[in-house]
């Protein structure tokens, strides 16, 4: 006689098990810069839904937008998603922003081009925009983005303006990026263009955070500001939490993943 009010608790509690929401990954495609490594576009693609992927291309650091667009549209363009648009070039107009928020609603991955990644920041002062974009990110929208694309990625972003012959990170210019990668500064063309003495002085002043050096022919797939998977070519990951002017150095090669919170490799 007790059996239905036993199976009626089971019931309840698999209703409320089954309630539960998952919470969506954020996921980053994060490129060097140069080639863009075909392991990166592809996972980027399956991420964003496979043959069923809407792609918006952000093309406002390139000062060459229609060239960009095409470069990238081949790329993606040999993976068969279900669409590839360009976002409204800058400076935005009320029309044009309203266009853009209504690509970005639709779109199941977001990729920046590579250019100058200030001028991707100068559009996003609107910050409707940029939180747009934030909260775009956090429900699981894949992202990704080349040279300059991958610098807007990280809350401290560097400019590209400073002087880089000092090991000072007060002489690194920096501003605010899109905080899309938590803890973490993003440097690109990182080994090729020997830019490590900016994201050295930079972690020496805020050994908190990580560095992380993308070098040209690389990328990085990471999942929750933590999991990261590298293709393509080395990535150099950078932590000075060891003491005063100590830095850890660690090379990351295609195939292998690390922990970016736990700071060691997976």
């Amino acid at each position: 006689m007790r059996l239905k009010p036993l199976l009626l608790a089971i019931g309840l509690l698999a209703v409320v098990v089954i309630a539960v929401p998952t919470l969506a990954a954020e996921r980053l495609v994060l490129v060097g810069g140069g080639h863009r490594p075909a392991a990166a576009m592809q996972r980027f693609v399956e991420w964003a839904g496979g043959s069923k992927a809407r792609l918006l291309m952000i093309l406002w650091a390139t000062g060459y937008p229609l060239e960009s667009y095409e470069s990238l549209q081949k790329d993606f363009g040999a993976l068969h998603p279900e669409s590839i648009e360009a976002a409204p070039v800058q400076p935005l107009t009320p029309e044009s922003r309203a266009a853009f928020l209504k690509q970005l609603a639709a779109a199941t991955g977001v990729f920046f081009s590579g250019g100058d990644q200030v001028r991707v920041m100068d559009v996003l002062k609107d910050t409707g925009l940029l939180e747009a974009i934030r909260a775009k990110h956090a429900s699981g929208t894949v992202f990704g983005g080349t040279s300059a694309g991958t610098a807007v990625m990280s809350k401290t972003m560097i400019t590209g303006e400073g002087d880089f012959t000092v090991l000072d990170g007060t002489k690194v210019e920096t501003r605010e990026g899109l905080d899309l990668i938590h803890d973490v500064i993003v440097d690109q063309h990182f080994l090729r263009r020997q830019r490590q003495n900016r994201l050295f002085g930079l972690l020496l002043l805020s050994p908190q955070q990580l560095g992380v050096g993308v070098d040209e022919d690389s990328a990085v797939l990471v999942t929750d500001s933590r999991h990261a998977e590298v293709v393509g070519g080395p990535v150099m990951i950078v932590d000075g939490r060891g003491g005063a002017d100590e830095l850890h150095l660690t090379i990351v090669r295609p195939g292998q993943r690390y922990d970016l919170v736990k700071r060691q490799r997976e």
